[in-house]
């Protein structure tokens, strides 16, 4: 598996993909927050705190991460060498979370950056350090498991087709669906089981510094979900191989 993950992560690095995910991320963010005059931007928030950042993040994930895995499988699958990687001595599970975890790493080098905000709020503040360090904490652990979801989400989208273009595609309306469509159904059809479903509903409790067991395990199941499903569709073509 640290094989996999290690192949993949220097993979990104070994051509343009790897640095324009990083820098296409920090661009954007800093564009939002610190310079377009929209609902995001931290000098019109009138507050020293990092709400409108952790507001933003999720929608650029939605497109961001499938972009990043939108290769994991759709390349073997054109390329014809998922058959030659299965049969290599590592179980497909191991392989899955390979694929998984580089992707995963990629993102939380992508979000190291953006801790200077944090220096950025403080030193704004009025007094200096007028923050809620739980919130703040709360958030970033917030998008920590929102990026696992997206990750798991969008390895398996990448196993339903083997161009990158319908990998995307797919990997970007299901996690929309899964963050913010749950939730509009519910309301609209006033559903409860459905808003349980939503990634955002269960982001923004963690990112209010309350860990509640509930949001734990609904990240993990749903990272789990994805990743077993992922595991079943690369088998089950393994088979029919």
């Amino acid at each position: 598996m640290f094989a996999i993950l290690k192949k993949e992560f220097h993979s990104f690095f070994a051509s343009p993909v790897g640095y324009l995910v990083i820098g296409l991320f920090l661009v954007l963010n800093a564009l939002f927050l610190w310079v377009f005059d929209n609902d995001f931007n931290l000098f019109d928030y009138g507050f020293a705190d990092l709400t409108p950042f952790f507001q933003l993040v999720p929608w650029i994930f939605i497109f961001l991460i499938p972009a990043v895995t939108m290769r994991s499988f759709s390349d073997e699958l054109r390329l014809g060498t998922l058959e030659l990687l299965l049969t290599r001595p590592i179980t497909t599970l191991e392989l899955v979370l390979g694929k998984f975890l580089g992707a995963l790493v990629l993102l939380l080098l992508a979000l190291l950056p953006t801790l200077v905000y944090v220096y950025a709020i403080d030193q704004l503040g009025n007094p200096q350090g007028n923050y809620d360090l739980g919130i703040l904490a709360g958030s970033y652990l917030g998008l920590l498991f929102l990026a696992t979801a997206y990750c798991a989400i969008g390895v398996f989208a990448s196993t339903l087709s083997e161009n990158q273009i319908v990998a995307f595609l797919i990997a970007v309306f299901i996690s929309f669906l899964f963050y913010y469509g749950f939730n509009g159904i519910a309301e609209t059809l006033n559903i409860d089981f459905l808003r349980s479903l939503s990634l955002q509903r269960h982001f923004e409790s963690i990112g209010r510094g309350v860990l509640d067991s509930r949001d734990l395990i609904y990240f993990l199941s749903v990272t789990s979900v994805f990743i077993a499903l992922t595991v079943f569709k690369l088998e089950s073509k393994s088979v029919k191989g």
